[in-house]
Protein backbone atom coordinates (compact mmCIF):
# COMPACT_ATOMS: atom_id res chain seq x y z
CA UNK A 1 0.00 0.00 0.00
CA UNK A 2 1.35 3.04 -0.92
CA UNK A 3 2.01 5.94 2.19
CA UNK A 4 -0.55 8.97 2.49
CA UNK A 5 0.84 11.85 1.18
CA UNK A 6 1.05 14.76 3.79
CA UNK A 7 -1.37 16.78 2.23
CA UNK A 8 -4.16 13.98 2.13
CA UNK A 9 -3.34 13.82 6.13
CA UNK A 10 -5.27 15.80 8.56
CA UNK A 11 -3.50 18.07 10.51
CA UNK A 12 -3.80 16.50 13.92
CA UNK A 13 -1.41 18.62 16.00
CA UNK A 14 -1.02 22.32 16.00
CA UNK A 15 2.79 22.53 16.46
CA UNK A 16 5.14 25.42 18.17
CA UNK A 17 9.05 25.83 18.58
CA UNK A 18 10.38 27.67 21.89
CA UNK A 19 14.07 28.52 20.85
CA UNK A 20 14.55 28.34 16.92
CA UNK A 21 17.98 27.63 16.91
CA UNK A 22 19.56 24.76 14.51
CA UNK A 23 17.33 21.66 15.69
CA UNK A 24 13.82 23.47 16.26
CA UNK A 25 12.71 24.57 12.94
CA UNK A 26 14.00 20.99 11.26
CA UNK A 27 11.95 19.54 13.54
CA UNK A 28 8.76 21.28 13.07
CA UNK A 29 9.30 21.01 9.05
CA UNK A 30 9.76 17.19 9.62
CA UNK A 31 6.51 17.26 11.31
CA UNK A 32 4.57 19.54 8.61
CA UNK A 33 5.88 17.20 6.27
CA UNK A 34 4.11 14.39 7.95
CA UNK A 35 0.47 16.08 8.42
CA UNK A 36 0.97 18.11 11.09
CA UNK A 37 0.46 22.16 11.45
CA UNK A 38 3.37 24.18 12.71
CA UNK A 39 1.72 27.41 14.39
CA UNK A 40 4.16 29.48 16.26
CA UNK A 41 8.15 29.70 16.98
CA UNK A 42 9.88 32.20 19.23
CA UNK A 43 13.30 33.30 18.37
CA UNK A 44 15.07 37.01 18.56
CA UNK A 45 18.14 36.73 16.45
CA UNK A 46 18.94 37.61 13.11
CA UNK A 47 20.12 34.09 12.59
CA UNK A 48 17.19 32.12 14.33
CA UNK A 49 14.54 34.73 12.08
CA UNK A 50 16.49 33.40 8.66
CA UNK A 51 16.18 29.49 9.79
CA UNK A 52 12.24 30.08 10.95
CA UNK A 53 12.00 31.84 7.48
CA UNK A 54 13.47 29.09 5.63
CA UNK A 55 11.98 26.37 7.30
CA UNK A 56 8.86 27.35 8.61
CA UNK A 57 7.61 29.99 6.26
CA UNK A 58 4.69 32.23 7.21
CA UNK A 59 5.25 30.79 10.89
CA UNK A 60 4.95 33.88 13.11
CA UNK A 61 7.47 34.93 15.39
CA UNK A 62 6.02 35.45 19.07
CA UNK A 63 7.26 35.12 22.82
CA UNK A 64 7.44 31.53 24.32
CA UNK A 65 4.26 31.60 26.27
CA UNK A 66 2.66 32.65 23.10
CA UNK A 67 4.02 29.46 21.43
CA UNK A 68 2.16 27.35 24.04
CA UNK A 69 -0.93 28.75 23.76
CA UNK A 70 -0.98 28.54 20.05
CA UNK A 71 0.00 25.13 20.09
CA UNK A 72 -0.81 21.46 21.27
CA UNK A 73 2.49 19.93 20.95
CA UNK A 74 5.56 22.43 21.74
CA UNK A 75 9.27 21.67 20.91
CA UNK A 76 11.36 22.92 23.27
CA UNK A 77 14.59 23.32 21.31
CA UNK A 78 16.54 25.02 23.90
CA UNK A 79 20.35 24.31 25.40
CA UNK A 80 20.48 21.77 28.02
CA UNK A 81 21.42 24.56 30.84
CA UNK A 82 18.85 27.00 29.96
CA UNK A 83 16.11 23.46 29.64
CA UNK A 84 15.18 23.63 33.69
CA UNK A 85 14.65 27.52 33.96
CA UNK A 86 12.35 27.61 31.21
CA UNK A 87 10.42 24.87 32.18
CA UNK A 88 10.04 25.93 35.46
CA UNK A 89 9.32 29.99 34.05
CA UNK A 90 6.61 28.85 31.92
CA UNK A 91 5.01 26.53 34.39
CA UNK A 92 5.27 29.20 36.89
CA UNK A 93 3.30 31.98 34.93
CA UNK A 94 0.65 29.66 33.59
CA UNK A 95 1.95 29.59 30.32
CA UNK A 96 1.53 25.35 30.20
CA UNK A 97 -1.75 23.74 29.23
CA UNK A 98 -3.21 20.86 30.48
CA UNK A 99 -2.95 17.78 28.16
CA UNK A 100 0.03 19.62 25.59
CA UNK A 101 2.68 17.57 24.65
CA UNK A 102 5.63 19.16 26.06
CA UNK A 103 8.77 17.73 23.60
CA UNK A 104 12.46 18.78 24.69
CA UNK A 105 15.48 17.76 22.50
CA UNK A 106 18.48 17.52 25.14
CA UNK A 107 20.32 14.57 25.28
CA UNK A 108 21.50 14.80 28.61
CA UNK A 109 18.18 14.51 30.26
CA UNK A 110 15.05 12.40 30.41
CA UNK A 111 11.67 13.36 31.15
CA UNK A 112 12.09 14.81 34.99
CA UNK A 113 13.30 18.25 33.70
CA UNK A 114 9.75 18.58 32.91
CA UNK A 115 8.23 17.83 36.09
CA UNK A 116 6.76 21.14 36.82
CA UNK A 117 5.39 20.97 33.54
CA UNK A 118 4.03 17.55 34.05
CA UNK A 119 2.30 19.21 37.54
CA UNK A 120 0.59 21.28 35.87
CA UNK A 121 -0.95 18.76 33.31
CA UNK A 122 1.54 18.54 30.14
CA UNK A 123 2.57 15.56 28.55
CA UNK A 124 6.31 14.78 28.81
CA UNK A 125 8.56 13.47 26.09
CA UNK A 126 12.45 13.26 26.01
CA UNK A 127 12.93 13.01 21.53
CA UNK A 128 16.65 13.54 21.27
CA UNK A 129 18.31 12.85 17.26
CA UNK A 130 21.60 11.90 17.23
CA UNK A 131 22.09 13.94 14.28
CA UNK A 132 24.70 17.27 13.64
CA UNK A 133 22.30 20.14 12.77
CA UNK A 134 23.49 22.97 10.09
CA UNK A 135 20.08 24.93 10.51
CA UNK A 136 19.52 24.80 6.77
CA UNK A 137 16.84 22.29 4.63
CA UNK A 138 19.58 19.70 4.37
CA UNK A 139 18.61 18.95 7.96
CA UNK A 140 15.11 17.41 7.25
CA UNK A 141 16.37 15.17 4.77
CA UNK A 142 19.24 14.06 7.42
CA UNK A 143 16.35 12.96 9.46
CA UNK A 144 15.46 9.97 7.35
CA UNK A 145 16.82 7.35 9.20
CA UNK A 146 18.10 9.46 12.36
CA UNK A 147 17.85 7.53 15.64
CA UNK A 148 16.36 9.04 18.78
CA UNK A 149 17.12 8.60 22.09
CA UNK A 150 13.67 8.81 23.60
CA UNK A 151 12.38 9.05 27.02
CA UNK A 152 8.69 9.00 27.90
CA UNK A 153 6.14 7.76 30.43
CA UNK A 154 4.93 4.11 29.47
CA UNK A 155 1.66 5.45 29.03
CA UNK A 156 3.25 7.86 26.38
CA UNK A 157 5.45 5.02 24.46
CA UNK A 158 3.28 5.13 21.79
CA UNK A 159 2.78 8.65 21.33
CA UNK A 160 6.60 9.23 21.18
CA UNK A 161 7.37 6.48 19.19
CA UNK A 162 4.70 7.74 16.42
CA UNK A 163 5.76 11.25 16.42
CA UNK A 164 10.27 10.05 15.99
CA UNK A 165 8.66 8.15 12.96
CA UNK A 166 6.15 10.59 11.34
CA UNK A 167 10.01 12.83 11.64
CA UNK A 168 11.65 9.84 9.86
CA UNK A 169 13.58 8.68 12.85
CA UNK A 170 14.42 5.34 14.35
CA UNK A 171 13.27 5.46 18.46
CA UNK A 172 16.11 3.56 20.86
CA UNK A 173 14.52 4.08 24.30
CA UNK A 174 16.73 5.49 26.79
CA UNK A 175 16.22 5.14 30.77
CA UNK A 176 15.96 7.90 32.47
CA UNK A 177 19.30 7.18 34.76
CA UNK A 178 20.71 6.56 31.55
CA UNK A 179 20.57 10.14 30.00
CA UNK A 180 23.63 11.04 30.94
CA UNK A 181 25.80 8.05 29.71
CA UNK A 182 23.97 7.84 26.65
CA UNK A 183 24.87 11.91 26.15
CA UNK A 184 28.46 11.41 27.02
CA UNK A 185 28.68 8.57 24.52
CA UNK A 186 27.37 10.81 21.53
CA UNK A 187 29.76 13.36 22.50
CA UNK A 188 32.99 11.13 22.63
CA UNK A 189 31.75 9.94 19.27
CA UNK A 190 31.05 12.94 17.52
CA UNK A 191 32.21 15.95 19.19
CA UNK A 192 35.46 14.50 19.77
CA UNK A 193 35.43 13.54 16.26
CA UNK A 194 35.27 16.93 15.07
CA UNK A 195 37.85 17.92 17.22
CA UNK A 196 40.68 15.01 16.21
CA UNK A 197 39.30 15.37 11.97
CA UNK A 198 40.21 19.49 12.33
CA UNK A 199 43.26 18.68 14.31
CA UNK A 200 44.56 15.92 11.69
CA UNK A 201 44.04 18.55 8.17
CA UNK A 202 46.00 21.44 10.08
CA UNK A 203 48.79 19.12 10.81
CA UNK A 204 48.52 17.93 7.15
CA UNK A 205 48.69 21.09 5.88
CA UNK A 206 51.66 22.21 7.93
CA UNK A 207 53.25 19.04 6.39
CA UNK A 208 52.39 20.52 2.74
CA UNK A 209 49.55 18.79 1.85
CA UNK A 210 47.77 20.83 -0.64
CA UNK A 211 44.55 18.85 0.22
CA UNK A 212 43.71 17.62 3.56
CA UNK A 213 40.19 16.93 3.32
CA UNK A 214 40.88 14.57 -0.36
CA UNK A 215 43.34 13.22 1.42
CA UNK A 216 41.51 12.18 4.31
CA UNK A 217 37.88 11.56 3.15
CA UNK A 218 38.25 7.97 2.06
CA UNK A 219 40.52 6.74 4.90
CA UNK A 220 37.94 7.98 7.78
CA UNK A 221 35.32 6.86 5.51
CA UNK A 222 37.29 3.50 5.35
CA UNK A 223 37.95 3.48 9.40
CA UNK A 224 34.53 4.55 10.33
CA UNK A 225 32.84 2.09 8.42
CA UNK A 226 34.99 -0.23 9.51
CA UNK A 227 35.13 0.63 13.82
CA UNK A 228 30.91 0.37 12.83
CA UNK A 229 31.11 -2.92 11.92
CA UNK A 230 33.91 -4.61 13.78
CA UNK A 231 34.75 -2.32 16.54
CA UNK A 232 38.16 -2.75 18.23
CA UNK A 233 39.08 -5.15 15.62
CA UNK A 234 39.23 -2.86 13.28
CA UNK A 235 42.14 -0.90 15.09
CA UNK A 236 44.98 -0.71 12.83
CA UNK A 237 48.67 1.57 12.89
CA UNK A 238 51.48 2.12 14.87
CA UNK A 239 49.95 1.77 18.42
CA UNK A 240 47.93 -1.37 18.16
CA UNK A 241 51.27 -2.61 16.31
CA UNK A 242 53.26 -1.76 19.42
CA UNK A 243 55.61 0.28 17.07
CA UNK A 244 57.24 2.17 20.07
CA UNK A 245 59.63 3.77 17.94
CA UNK A 246 57.21 5.52 15.57
CA UNK A 247 54.77 6.37 18.40
CA UNK A 248 58.22 7.90 19.95
CA UNK A 249 58.98 10.07 16.21
CA UNK A 250 55.11 11.49 16.22
CA UNK A 251 55.32 13.11 19.18
CA UNK A 252 58.91 14.73 18.99
CA UNK A 253 57.20 15.47 15.68
CA UNK A 254 54.04 17.11 17.43
CA UNK A 255 56.59 18.68 19.70
CA UNK A 256 58.24 20.70 17.32
CA UNK A 257 55.60 21.68 15.30
CA UNK A 258 52.18 21.58 17.46
CA UNK A 259 52.75 21.22 21.08
CA UNK A 260 49.25 21.94 22.15
CA UNK A 261 48.37 18.61 20.45
CA UNK A 262 50.50 16.66 22.17
CA UNK A 263 48.23 15.86 25.37
CA UNK A 264 45.30 14.48 22.99
CA UNK A 265 47.70 12.88 21.10
CA UNK A 266 49.07 10.42 24.33
CA UNK A 267 45.60 10.20 25.64
CA UNK A 268 44.60 8.98 22.61
CA UNK A 269 47.91 6.72 22.19
CA UNK A 270 47.41 5.26 25.58
CA UNK A 271 43.59 4.47 25.50
CA UNK A 272 44.03 2.53 21.98
CA UNK A 273 46.76 0.67 23.82
CA UNK A 274 44.41 -0.22 26.16
CA UNK A 275 41.61 -1.71 23.72
CA UNK A 276 44.37 -2.97 21.45
CA UNK A 277 45.81 -5.02 24.93
CA UNK A 278 41.82 -6.02 25.53
CA UNK A 279 41.47 -7.00 22.51
CA UNK A 280 44.67 -9.27 21.84
CA UNK A 281 46.00 -6.99 18.75
CA UNK A 282 48.81 -5.77 20.90
CA UNK A 283 51.13 -8.17 22.18
CA UNK A 284 52.13 -7.56 25.96
CA UNK A 285 55.85 -7.85 25.68
CA UNK A 286 55.79 -5.01 22.92
CA UNK A 287 53.66 -2.75 24.76
CA UNK A 288 55.99 -2.72 27.91
CA UNK A 289 58.15 -0.25 25.11
CA UNK A 290 55.14 1.70 24.23
CA UNK A 291 53.96 2.40 27.40
CA UNK A 292 57.12 3.33 28.44
CA UNK A 293 57.30 5.98 25.52
CA UNK A 294 54.12 7.17 26.42
CA UNK A 295 54.78 7.89 30.42
CA UNK A 296 57.25 9.64 29.30
CA UNK A 297 55.14 12.36 27.58
CA UNK A 298 52.51 14.56 28.95
CA UNK A 299 49.81 14.27 31.60
CA UNK A 300 47.22 11.94 31.11
CA UNK A 301 46.05 8.28 31.86
CA UNK A 302 48.10 5.64 33.45
CA UNK A 303 49.63 2.40 31.79
CA UNK A 304 46.89 0.35 30.25
CA UNK A 305 44.73 -2.10 31.71
CA UNK A 306 46.42 -5.34 32.51
CA UNK A 307 50.24 -4.42 31.91
CA UNK A 308 53.22 -3.88 34.16
CA UNK A 309 54.26 -0.61 33.91
CA UNK A 310 58.15 -0.59 33.44
CA UNK A 311 60.15 0.28 36.36
CA UNK A 312 60.23 3.80 35.19
CA UNK A 313 56.95 4.30 34.68
CA UNK A 314 54.31 7.07 35.62
CA UNK A 315 52.07 6.92 38.27
CA UNK A 316 48.46 6.09 36.87
CA UNK A 317 46.25 8.89 36.83
CA UNK A 318 43.74 8.17 34.10
CA UNK A 319 39.92 9.18 34.91
CA UNK A 320 37.10 9.59 32.94
CA UNK A 321 36.78 12.56 30.63
CA UNK A 322 33.29 14.00 29.97
CA UNK A 323 32.01 16.62 27.96
CA UNK A 324 30.03 19.31 29.18
CA UNK A 325 27.49 21.61 26.83
CA UNK A 326 27.34 21.84 23.90
CA UNK A 327 29.66 25.02 22.53
CA UNK A 328 27.21 26.32 20.01
CA UNK A 329 24.36 27.11 22.29
CA UNK A 330 22.93 30.84 23.03
CA UNK A 331 21.70 31.82 26.23
CA UNK A 332 18.79 30.72 28.23
CA UNK A 333 15.22 30.97 26.36
CA UNK A 334 13.29 31.27 28.90
CA UNK A 335 9.58 32.91 28.79
CA UNK A 336 11.39 36.11 27.57
CA UNK A 337 13.04 36.55 24.65
CA UNK A 338 16.87 35.77 24.78
CA UNK A 339 20.07 35.70 22.44
CA UNK A 340 20.29 32.79 20.10
CA UNK A 341 23.40 30.57 18.69
CA UNK A 342 25.92 31.52 16.78
CA UNK A 343 24.90 30.95 13.30
CA UNK A 344 27.53 27.93 12.95
CA UNK A 345 27.08 23.53 12.67
CA UNK A 346 25.24 22.21 15.70
CA UNK A 347 26.63 18.62 17.21
CA UNK A 348 24.58 16.37 19.18
CA UNK A 349 24.91 16.78 22.85
CA UNK A 350 24.03 15.95 21.32
CA UNK A 351 24.94 16.40 18.81
CA UNK A 352 25.00 16.70 17.02
CA UNK A 353 24.19 17.11 19.27
CA UNK A 354 22.97 17.63 20.81
CA UNK A 355 17.92 21.47 21.49
CA UNK A 356 18.25 25.57 20.30
CA UNK A 357 22.76 24.22 20.07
Amino acid sequence: MPPTEAQDRPARLTVGVVGAGRVGPALAASLQLAGHRPVAVSGVSDASVRRAAELLPDVPLVAPAEVLARADLVLLTVPDDALADLVSGLAETGAVRPGQLLVHTSGRFGTAVLDPATRAGALPLALHPAMTFTGTSVDVQRLAGCSFGVTSPDELRMAAEALVIEMGGEPEWIAESARPLYHAALAIGANHLVTLVAQSMELLHDAGVQAPDRMLGPLLGAALDNALRSGDAALTGPVARGDAGTVAAHIAELRRHAPQSVAGYVAMARTTADRALDHGLLKPELAEDLLDVLADHGDGPGPARGTSAPDSSAPDTSGPHTSGPDPDTPGPDTPGPAPDAPDAPDTPDHGPEEGDR
